[in-house]
């Protein structure tokens, strides 16, 4: 059995007239941009993140240059996030002039960690903007407490949460602005890109419209320099279908990922995620390999070497390759988020973060691999996977040689 790491096409059997219907109704309808499919999905998305508005663009990372923008960050000003994360996260704030602080994550959620936030505010810093990385919510209430108390301003990056809260509240209503991305793969996935931004602020709300649409506040009206990031009406129309199935996906994927965790939990050399707060969504289901399960049988480190890790001073991560290449070779699919971190990426060397500088992020890095987990996937198929992932594991002899 072929395990892929997600599948679109048993979403598309389940849902198929629908979307059908839907997608000939914009059709039919002549009304691509903008109109009253558009309007409806951003009522209905706003309800759903429990934030008064919500503004539709084209993408995930065009949600974060908008909210920024929005926000009057830009030249000369600092925005903090993790370096552990999607390139878009840090692009975003460079995308307007501004520059990423990056800080290191917590060891065990691999989120920001908020113990190492206030040592890195200095006077040019404007906002903090977190990540919720693979579906697990910060801790808002902590990380909203130390904006207020410096006066930052709070960007919430929720491209791989959607669904997801924190103390009962959905993520993307709790800071300044939330930035969604309806990239396919997401909890809730368009059939191309998009995105959204959430917000409390009727002026923030107005100011971010405008900027979406060329700095138009109205027909050829340019009150500032803007971009064209509008979602189209095709998107809206299939994400209308989709968003009521949002909370029986999210339950689906926690389901799978406790099943995960009860299955792998006795093989040694494997670290599994924790379970987190209630308001985990599990867009990933992401396990650590910190060392080779051939390790033992002598494999003196020349399993399957990453040419990233010596490439940019990473730590090795043989023993995470290692068991990747022998998941696919029995058929399970896997995906690396992400092999090497933004602040050791070329386009951030300026920064001059060297290795070592950020030591968990860059750990975390050469140890994480994500399994297939997505509301589709079978009984079966993550059986095969618990399956091969005991046999390689817990087996290593058998199989280093």
């Amino acid at each position: 059995m072929q395990v892929p790491p997600f599948d679109l096409t048993e979403q598309l059997h389940q849902l198929g007239e629908a979307l059908e219907d839907a997608v000939l109704q914009v059709l039919r309808s002549g009304q691509y941009i903008g109109g009253a499919t558009i309007a409806r999905f951003e009522q209905q998305f706003a309800q759903a993140v429990g934030a008064p508005h919500a503004i539709g663009c084209n993408s995930g990372t065009d949600a974060l240059v908008l909210a920024l923008r929005g926000l009057g960050i830009g030249e000369g000003d600092e925005v903090i996030t993790s370096s552990f994360s999607f390139f878009a996260t840090a692009e975003a704030i460079s995308a307007v002039g501004a520059t990423p602080v990056f800080v290191d994550v917590d060891e065990a959620t691999y989120l920001i960690d908020l113990e190492l936030i206030e040592a890195a505010i200095t006077p040019a810093t404007r906002a903090v903007m977190p990540v919720h990385l693979f579906g697990r919510p910060v801790d808002m209430e902590r990380l909203g407490a130390l904006a207020a108390a410096h006066d930052l301003r709070v960007i919430e990056d929720c491209a791989q949460a959607t669904g997801a809260s924190w103390a009962g509240r959905p993520v993307g209503s709790w800071g300044d602005a939330g930035c969604f991305s309806f990239f396919p793969t997401k909890n809730l996935g368009g059939a191309g890109d998009g995105g959204a931004v959430t917000c409390r602020d009727p002026a923030l709300a107005a100011r971010i419209r405008e900027l979406a649409v060329h700095g138009m506040p109205r027909r050829y009206l340019h009150t500032s320099l803007g971009y064209n990031s509008r979602l189209d009406a095709l998107q809206a129309a299939v994400l209308s279908v989709k968003l009521p199935h949002l909370p029986e996906w999210v339950e689906r994927r926690r389901h799978l990922a406790d099943t995960y965790r009860r299955e792998l939990a006795d093989l040694q050399g494997l670290v599994l995620p924790e379970p987190g707060p209630s308001g985990h969504s599990w867009n990933q289901f992401v396990v650590r390999i910190p060392r080779c399960p051939a390790a033992e049988a002598g494999c003196g480190g020349s399993c399957v070497p990453s040419g990233d890790s010596a490439a940019y001073g990473l730590p090795e991560s043989c023993c995470r390759d290692w068991l990747k290449q022998a998941l696919a070779e029995a058929g399970v699919n896997t995906i690396i988020y992400y092999p090497i971190p933004i602040h050791r990426q070329p386009a951030y060397e300026e920064l001059g973060y060297g290795p070592g500088s950020l030591p968990i992020t860059e750990r975390l890095t050469a140890e994480v691999l994500s399994l297939p987990i997505f509301p589709e996937l079978s009984s079966a198929q993550q059986a095969t996977v618990t399956a091969v992932m005991r046999q390689l594991v817990a087996q290593p002899l058998s199989l280093a040689s």
